[in-house]
């Protein structure tokens, strides 16, 4: 169990967004799985944030990707952002109606920025 994993939560015009910060494991995964569900009946729409995730265990994402079924019908979009996006979001295609997108950090003259474009969006 990650002892150093934490969710921060703010609500920005029925958008809910979540930093995610420290190590993402199994009992992560549920800890953010708990999150969504506590706040999806307020929001469509989730950013997930996680340039905060120090390490990420392949467990955690197996959890994560394997069980993203139990919030169907509550998001229309997830958007991930930040330099572990790309690894958090999953690869394959929802088997319900939910839209994945990521925004990863990008390097620009020494300075981290995050990119305007989608670079995947299923």
């Amino acid at each position: 169990m990650a002892k150093n994993f934490k969710i921060f939560t703010h609500r920005n015009e029925g958008t809910l967004h979540l930093k995610l910060m420290g190590d993402f494991d199994g009992t992560s995964a549920y800890q953010l799985f708990s999150v969504l569900k506590r706040n999806s009946n307020r929001t469509s729409k989730a950013f997930i944030h996680t340039s905060g995730l120090r390490n990420i265990y392949p467990f955690g994402l197996n959890v994560f990707h394997d069980n993203l079924n139990v919030l169907k019908g509550k998001f229309d979009k997830f958007v991930f952002t930040g330099e572990n996006a790309c690894q958090l979001a999953p690869e394959k295609p929802m088997p319900f109606d939910l839209s994945i997108s990521t925004i990863p950090l990008v390097e620009q003259s020494g300075k981290r920025s995050f990119t305007l474009a989608y670079l995947r969006e299923a």
